[in-house]
């Protein structure tokens, strides 16, 4: 283990410091020793009686708060349901959250659960739970508030982009079961929506596509739209899987850690799902991570149109750590680059057409904000192109809107629809 780490937890367990440690540097030592100094004041003087197992979470978060957005522990609970939810099933609201100011952040909810049939919205700020609070709360905290037992209600309160006062909606627990894969026919097109890449997303992409195959008939599908639209991320694995059926050849994505030496490279096997027919693929500034990792890949290898507004700029890799007998560590271990060898890290993919919903009616451009990403969070991993003056005005917008319910009002959907009739595929590739 390594020495600081081992004086760490000496200090906060009041044990005595390994010999090993001691030999250390001065400097390490120095600031584990302030830490210490810290830590037992904090036990023998506070006002209320704190245990050593707050102290030694809240200062292993901190420290991992202060790396970057994505880094954190987890807990043997927190751990146990982050399990539970990649593998597709968990209890709760169904929303996908992250901290901002303080606050917890709607980043989508999830379609068909409590939190979608409730109204919460992208870009909502959730600022009370059952009438406490919620600043000052870590997100774990705040999401260990909103789980509970099935059927059990909660009230929340939610400050909304346009209007002046927060309000109040009641939900209801459910077990949230991800439908990670939703497909329907849209004429002689397949249209594949991808929610967040679980477990389930490959096997699911593949039987939607052969069942409207099916229906259709083979030789009358004209191409595939697969919608990354809000599509937070997910397993790298799946991201890894869902690009390869559609690429014969070549590299999918690479990951590069601290050493150079650190990179891995995930290539595709030969077999296309489409057989080279004509693949759109919507993104916006909701599409993260995963999402971002399919959407460079088949935009690099020219076997996809990208379409849509610019995406979130999730460029980065975090690695689960199970830790004995006390949950796991989420780590970010390395960045992830498009075959070309694009960082999207606080970026995003620029996609090749632009399209941007209507606004709502009765609105202003003025009135909707752009949609902040990756590069708004504080302590974010630094992407490749920030601070040499690229990117900025020239940029597409970011913009993460709601997918209308009303399956008339989307105009991307449409136009994804009228491009794929257009496209020509020369050799595995969407001709100019």
């Amino acid at each position: 283990m390594n020495r600081a780490v081992v004086a760490f937890l000496a200090f906060a367990t009041g044990a005595a410091i390994p010999m090993c440690v001691q030999a250390g540097s001065a400097e390490t030592y120095r600031q584990l020793n302030l830490f210490g100094d810290v830590y037992e004041r904090v036990k023998s003087d506070y006002v209320d009686e704190v245990t050593d197992e707050k102290l030694v979470e809240a200062a292993i978060n901190g420290m991992l708060a202060s790396l970057d957005p994505h880094s954190s522990y987890m807990n043997a609970k927190a751990f146990g349901d982050m399990q539970v939810q990649t593998r597709g099933e968990f209890g709760g609201l169904g929303i996908e959250v992250t901290m901002e100011n303080g606050f917890v952040k709607v980043v989508t909810p999830i379609d068909e659960t409590p939190a979608s049939r409730a109204g919460l919205k992208t870009g909502d700020y959730i600022v009370s739970l059952d009438g406490k609070d919620v600043l000052g709360l870590t997100l774990q905290e705040a999401v260990e508030k909103m789980r509970g037992p099935v059927d059990s209600k909660i009230v929340i309160s939610v400050k909304r982009e346009g209007i002046a006062k927060p309000f109040d909606l009641t939900l209801t627990r459910a077990v949230i079961k991800i439908r990670a894969v939703r497909s329907r026919r849209e004429g002689d097109v397949i249209y594949v929506r991808v929610t967040q890449f679980n477990e389930q997303v490959d096997a699911g992409v593949k039987k939607a596509i052969a069942d409207l195959s099916k229906e259709i008939g083979p030789d009358k599908v004209k191409g595939v739209v697969l919608d990354l639209r809000n599509n937070p991320g997910g397993l790298l694995d799946q991201a890894i899987a869902i690009s390869d059926e559609f690429l014969d050849r070549g590299e999918i994505v690479s990951t590069r850690g601290r050493k150079p030496d650190d990179v891995s490279r995930y290539s595709a096997t030969q077999g296309d799902l489409m057989a080279g027919k004509p693949v759109v693929v919507l993104i916006n500034g909701g599409s993260a991570s995963a999402s971002e990792i399919v959407a460079g890949a088949l935009q690099d290898h020219k076997r996809a149109l990208i379409m849509g507004t610019r995406s979130f700029g999730k460029g980065s890799v975090q690695t689960i750590i199970p830790l004995p007998n006390q949950g796991a560590l989420r780590l970010t271990t390395a960045r992830y680059y498009t075959p070309s060898g694009r960082s999207i890290q606080a970026k995003g993919i620029e996609p090749d057409k632009q399209v941007l919903q209507p606004l709502p009616d009765g609105a202003k451009p003025e009135d909707v904000p752009q949609m902040r990403s990756e590069a708004d969070l504080p302590n974010h991993l630094q992407g490749d192109s920030e601070g040499n003056g690229a990117g900025g005005a020239t940029e597409a917008p970011r913009s993460a809107e709601e997918i209308p319910e009303d399956r008339a009002k989307d105009v991307q959907l449409d136009q994804a629809l009228a491009q794929i009739a257009t496209l020509k595929v020369v050799d595995g590739k969407i001709a100019n």
